[in-house]
């Protein structure tokens, strides 16, 4: 059996690789996508303060540090029995919002959209940002780069930091904004509207418009009927801040809703001893296996993921764009993962509107940011929907607040299971008879590209321990010994 290793795998947040093996005709057997970083911050977290982790999990990654650190702050609220008020939520979800906004441009325009304004096949060397910017011109590489710039200047304004924001506290924030910065807010929103809108014109010229990219994306090669998991308001509306966790089953009807602090009644865990990453599944369907159906409690949790859980989406925009999604795509739920990069464009419009609401809110320059605990700390739970998915952050404390358990299910985790399914899924239909062009094996990547996954978020082992496999070859290459530890 021949092996074919994709190492690394490229455009995405930490490290992997796939290994696809090939029989004796040159199909494909088997893939596995592996991932070989372990950075176990859960366990880091113990013996720690617990009003330290909105900052010490915010290190864990330095795309989306602000997903980790609201979670974290909202967990913070829930160990210390306070309820933030009005204007504190507010700023939380306008800065959450000008977060969401400025990480899914990133994603649409230097991770997954090469693929589609560049093109697939095209010369590797061509499949980045500065390819994107030569295809599409300057002036809109231009907006691309003012976009992501006022979003982290904002951030910067809000939480004291572009990257890393020390902001969050439990009960609140440590400050809000005045007048001046409400109107600056307010306008780069209005501004982030129109991005968005272009966004979604571009991404209808480009691919919608393009009979080779809609077979693509609506083919059998990057399809799978799971479960899908999304926060939605008291509307079952899509939220990224706060309200309950839905899922539904691959024909749409609902499975569960239930609040956050509920989720383990709802999520198990699993370990696989060739990856650091857990899975995750629903725990009332039951672990059957990598594979899809009703049957099977594997789910998703992406842009997808959380449109196909809604009804709708709360703003007037966004909403069209919603019913236009699915009216072109054949109906709710849409199976199909290259559709996640359209769904991720509709929520980029939906956090820009929404920002500007929030900016425009008159309770949003309040000087009530924050309610100081006064119980003492004990144990809670804090989710937000991260831009890949939904993301809990669970602190137990002992009576002086120092963390004795930590447990994060991030939002890529969430997705590890359906991750390994689409890039087998990927290889098996695309790789016939040996043919292994670069381009092939990008379509491969594609698969797990739609996810947006941020593997350096993920990695944490469920046993907490390190797993490690050392191979010994001779001068020719020839494996001589092999070193194994806490792997079967």
């Amino acid at each position: 059996m021949k092996r074919v290793s994709i190492d690394p795998i490229t455009r995405l947040e930490g490290h992997g690789k796939i290994d696809i093996f090939l029989d004796d005709q040159g199909n494909v057997a088997n893939a596995y996508l592996q991932i070989p970083e372990l950075r176990g911050f859960e366990q880091f977290c113990v013996g720690r303060p617990v009003e330290e982790m909105p900052n010490l999990t915010a290190r864990i990654c330095g795309v989306c540090p602000e997903a980790h650190h609201m979670a974290a702050t909202k967990a913070l609220d829930a160990v210390f029995h306070v309820d933030p008020p009005d204007t504190a939520k507010k700023l939380r979800e306008l800065f959450y919002s000008i977060f969401f906004a400025t990480d899914h441009t990133t994603h649409f325009y230097a991770l997954g959209g090469p693929d589609f304004v560049v093109g697939p096949e095209a010369p590797k060397a061509e499949r980045n940002i500065l390819g994107v910017v030569q295809k599409v011109g300057l002036e809109i590489g231009s907006k691309v780069i003012k976009m992501r710039h006022v979003g982290h200047h904002l951030i910067q304004m809000m939480g004291g930091r572009r990257v890393h924001p020390n902001w969050g506290l439990p009960g609140g924030v440590s400050r809000g904004i005045t007048e001046e910065q409400r109107k600056e807010i307010e306008a780069a929103g209005r501004e982030a509207v129109e991005f968005a809108k272009f966004s979604l014109q571009l991404f209808d010229k480009l691919v919608l418009q393009n009979s080779e990219y809609v077979a693509l994306v609506t083919g059998d090669v990057y399809v799978h009927k799971t479960y899908y998991m999304g926060m939605v308001d008291a509307n079952n509306h899509v939220n990224f801040y706060d309200g309950l966790i839905r899922v539904v089953g691959p024909d749409g009807t609902q499975h569960a809703k239930y609040p956050a602090a509920d989720y383990r009644e709802y999520i198990a865990e699993r370990v696989e001893p060739w990856s650091y990453l857990k899975f995750p599944y629903l725990k009332k369907v039951g672990w059957k296996g990598f594979v899809d159906g009703p049957d099977s409690g594997i789910y998703r949790a992406t842009p997808l993921s959380r449109l196909n859980a809604a009804d709708g989406m709360a703003t007037p925009l966004a909403q069209k764009e919603f019913q236009r999604f699915y009216e072109v795509l054949g109906g709710k739920p849409v199976h199909h993962t290259l559709a996640t990069h359209w769904a991720r464009l509709i929520e980029l419009l939906y956090a820009a509107e929404r920002w500007v609401e929030l900016a425009s809110d008159p309770k949003i320059t309040g000087r009530d940011f924050r309610v100081l605990p006064k119980e003492k700390p004990t144990e809670g739970v804090g989710c937000v929907e991260a831009p890949r998915g939904t993301l809990t952050h669970h602190y137990t404390t002992d009576e002086r607040g120092l963390v004795v358990k930590a447990n994060l299910i991030v939002g890529t985790t969430n997705n590890n299971a359906p991750i390994c399914m689409s890039v087998q899924r990927a290889a098996q239909k695309l790789i016939r008879g040996g043919e292994l062009r670069e381009g092939l094996l990008n379509k491969v990547e594609m698969a797990f590209r739609a996810y947006d996954p941020c593997f350096g978020c993920a990695t944490h082992s469920l046993p907490g321990q390190m797993l490690l496999e050392v191979r010994i070859r001779d001068p020719q290459g020839n494996l001589v010994h092999r070193l194994r530890q806490n792997i079967d």
